[in-house]
């Protein structure tokens, strides 16, 4: 496995900051939750991986080139946004 440099852990960090809502686009994971889920930001670690808390339980991290979630949007009236 190679790992990013640490200006694309940096990227993915202020990109993906702790308390961003994202949706699951794709995971390869027998255990990922289904597509859709959405889940709150943790953190990033240090081989760029997005640790979230899925909403359905699920303590997956989104792991970087090889899953794909994307943010997802609170609009004013409370509803979400994608």
């Amino acid at each position: 496995m190679r790992f990013p440099s640490k200006e694309i852990v940096e990227r993915i960090r202020r990109e993906y900051p702790a308390g961003t809502r994202v949706e699951l686009v794709r995971m390869d994971d027998p255990q990922a939750p289904p597509i859709g889920t959405q889940g709150t930001v943790m953190g990033v670690d240090d081989i760029g991986s997005i640790m979230v808390a899925w909403d359905n339980g699920s303590g997956l991290s989104v792991v970087l080139g090889e899953d794909l979630c994307r943010k997802v949007k609170d609009t004013s009236d409370g509803s979400k946004q994608v």
